[in-house]
């Protein structure tokens, strides 16, 4: 009897208590062992045990310049990539919101980038920007256009990644976005038509106001995401050429598998997560804000 009185007075810890444990042996041991290994040597190679040397693994990580230069790309590709999608997200929501002839082909046909394999997708693409047999280059000399090297120049190549990055993941801003569209009431745009404000000004001061929550909720998703971009990247370039689309992610995987160099490869993706993790907080206190 007593047992079954303490069972049912704590069904909202027990419940729930399986999840809890699965969840943390799926994710916090993870990232709580890699910040283990961050402080130390451990070197596959080297025939060494384990050892904890400290905070030398972070000097030795951070000074190194090609570090420097990866936190550089890994910033560039996303800011870049998810200001173009959340712009082109957006727009592409508020046309699909309006009613028009062939509207549900638009969104089926919106969901293929969404649905397709991220490394697939690459092996397509570079075959797209091959600088001889590429439908890119071709396009471009068909119309009298310099051709270019894409993927294959130091200069172009993250530029390229991008414009890739955008065609597959704008559609999932853009559908969460048509969905907070759905959910917004008529009566405030009532209310500004009746006022006689113009279909700008209620886009402007009426509908973007009040999705801007939803927007910012989609962009934290996406940002998060493209801050560890790595299947698209790794199926494309490698990283190359040379070091010239070398982010985070594809440099700690690179000292992992590569190098064997697990101590260092640790500090790198630990210093990944606290960029993710402080991007995503300083956009969500920016939504909360918002919703004020």
């Amino acid at each position: 009897m007593i047992k079954s009185n303490y069972l049912e007075r704590h069904l909202h810890i027990l419940f729930p208590l399986p999840a809890i444990i699965f969840v943390a042996l799926l994710m916090i041991f993870p990232v709580l062992y890699t910040l283990f290994l961050s402080f130390t040597n451990w070197n596959l190679t080297s025939g060494m045990p384990l050892s904890f040397n400290g905070i030398n693994s972070y000097i030795r990580v951070l000074s190194e310049p090609r570090f420097l230069h990866a936190v550089g790309r890994t910033f560039s590709f996303t800011i870049f990539a998810v200001l173009i999608e959340g712009f082109l997200g957006v727009a592409i929501a508020l046309i699909l919101n309006r009613a028009f002839v062939g509207k549900g082909l638009a969104k089926m046909l919106l969901l293929l980038p969404l649905v397709s394999t991220p490394v697939a997708v690459g092996i397509v693409f570079n075959l797209f920007y091959d600088p001889t047999i590429g439908l890119a280059n071709f396009v471009l000399k068909s119309l009298g256009l310099p051709q270019g090297l894409w993927i294959s120049s130091a200069d172009s190549v993250i530029p390229s990644l991008i414009l890739v990055d955008v065609w597959q993941w704008t559609p999932m801003i853009t559908l969460i976005v048509l969905a907070g569209l759905a959910g917004l009431s008529d009566e405030p745009v009532e209310a500004a038509r009746v006022d006689g404000a113009s279909e700008w000004q209620i886009l402007r001061h009426v509908t973007i106001p009040m999705v801007m929550p939803v927007i910012l909720t989609a962009v934290i998703l996406r940002l998060i995401d493209a801050l560890k971009t790595f299947d698209i990247i790794f199926a494309m370039t490698g990283g190359g050429p040379g070091y010239a689309s070398e982010t985070l992610n594809i440099m700690g995987f690179k000292y992992s598998f590569e190098y064997f160099r697990m101590g260092q490869s640790s500090v790198i993706l630990v210093v990944l997560f606290l960029i993710v993790f402080l991007c995503s907080l300083g956009i969500m206190k920016l939504r909360s804000a918002s919703e004020i």
